[in-house]
C-alpha cells in the first residue's frame, strides 16, 4: 500500500489521520506543533521533519490547515508540496479558505504535474474523532475514486461534488445557512425567553412548522440548551466562514445582506470574549447583550 502524506494536525485534522492510521493506512505526518505528531507516531505513523519530508515519501497528500496563509505556504511555497513532490502526487486539500485560493493551488498543482482535489470537511470536530466526518468533494472523476477509501477511512458521508473547486465553494453555501440559522435561533430563544414563554412549549410549535432547522432541533438542543458551550465549532471560526462567503460573494457579485448582518452579530459576540465558544453560543453572548437570563431546559425539560 502507498504511503499517505498528512500535513495539519490540529483539532480536525489529528483524529481524521488518526482514523487512517488506525484503518490499516500507512501515513507520514508533519505538523508545527510536536505533541499531536507524538500521538501519530505512538500509532505507527512516521513523522516528518519538514511539508518536504511529507511532499518526497507519499503520492497523496492530505491537508488540513488553519486557513489561506498556511494553505498557500504548504502548497505554493519554496519548501512546499508543488517544490518537493514528484509528478503525479495528488493533494487533498480539506481546509475551509477562499475559493480563488483553492483555484490557484489548483492550477499550480496542475503546471507541476500534479493532481489536486478539494474535500472540505463537514460536521464538527467530535464527528471526526468518532469517523464521522462529511466531506463535498470537488475532482475529477479518476482522482475522486482513487481518494474515496481514504475517505470512508474518516468519513460516513461523501458527496462528489463535481470538478476542483465545487467541494469548498459547496461548503460555503452549507456554512452560510448552518451559521446565519443559528444566529436567528439565538435571536428567537432569546425573544421567548423575554416573551416569558416555556421553553419546550415554543419548541413543540417550531419544530411543528417550517420553522424548524437542525441547528434549533439538534444542535441547539444537545449543546447550549442543555448549558454546554464547549466548542465544536468555535464562534471565531463561524465568523470566518461568514468572511470566506462574503468575499466570494462579494467577487460573484452576488448580493448577501443577511450573511453580512449575520457575520457582524457574531462580531459582536467575539468583542464579548465569546469566539472561543461553539456558536450556540451565540444565544448565551446575546442574552447577556440584552440583559436576559440565559435560556436553559430546566431539569423537568428534556431535548425531545
Amino acid at each position: 500500500m502507498d504511503r499517505i502524506g498528512f500535513v495539519g494536525l490540529g483539532r480536525m485534522g489529528r483524529p481524521m489521520a488518526s482514523n487512517l492510521q488506525r484503518k490499516g493506512f500507512d501515513l507520514v505526518v508533519y505538523d508545527i506543533n510536536r505533541a499531536p505528531c507524538d500521538a501519530l507516531a505512538e500509532l505507527g505513523a512516521t513523522v516528518a521533519d519538514s511539508v518536504a519530508g511529507v511532499a518526497r515519501e507519499a503520492p497523496t497528500i492530505f491537508t488540513c490547515l488553519p486557513s489561506h496563509v498556511e494553505v498557500e505556504a504548504v502548497l505554493l511555497g519554496a519548501e512546499g508540496l508543488i517544490a518537493h513532490a514528484k509528478p503525479g502526487t495528488t493533494v487533498v486539500e480539506m481546509s475551509t479558505i477562499d475559493p480563488e485560493v483553492t483555484d490557484r493551488c489548483a492550477q499550480g498543482l496542475a503546471a507541476a504535474g500534479m493532481h489536486c482535489v478539494d474535500a472540505p470537511i463537514g460536521r464538527l470536530a467530535s464527528h471526526a474523532d468518532a469517523g464521522e466526518s462529511l466531506f463535498m468533494v470537488g475532482a475529477e472523476e479518476a482522482e475522486f475514486r482513487a481518494i474515496r477509501p481514504m475517505l470512508e477511512a474518516m468519513g460516513t458521508s461523501i458527496h462528489h461534488c463535481g470538478p476542483v473547486g465545487t467541494g469548498i465553494r459547496t461548503k460555503l453555501v452549507n456554512n452560510y445557512l448552518a451559521i446565519t440559522l443559528c444566529q436567528a435561533n439565538a435571536e428567537a430563544l432569546a425573544l421567548t425567553r423575554r416573551f416569558g414563554l416555556d421553553l419546550e412549549r415554543t419548541l413543540e410549535v417550531l419544530h411543528g412548522t417550517t420553522a424548524t432547522n437542525g441547528q434549533l432541533k439538534i444542535n441547539y438542543a444537545t449543546k447550549v440548551l442543555t448549558g454546554d458551550i464547549a466548542p465544536g465549532f468555535q464562534i471565531d471560526l463561524a465568523h470566518k466562514d461568514l468572511s470566506l462567503v462574503t468575499q466570494a460573494a462579494n467577487a460573484s457579485r452576488v448580493p448577501m445582506p443577511v450573511a453580512a448582518a449575520a457575520r457582524e452579530c457574531l462580531s459582536l459576540a467575539r468583542a464579548r470574549g465569546w469566539g472561543g465558544y461553539d456558536f450556540s453560543a451565540l444565544l448565551d453572548a446575546l442574552c447577556e447583550s440584552a440583559g436576559i437570563e440565559q435560556v436553559r431546559f430546566s431539569a423537568a425539560d428534556g431535548a425531545d
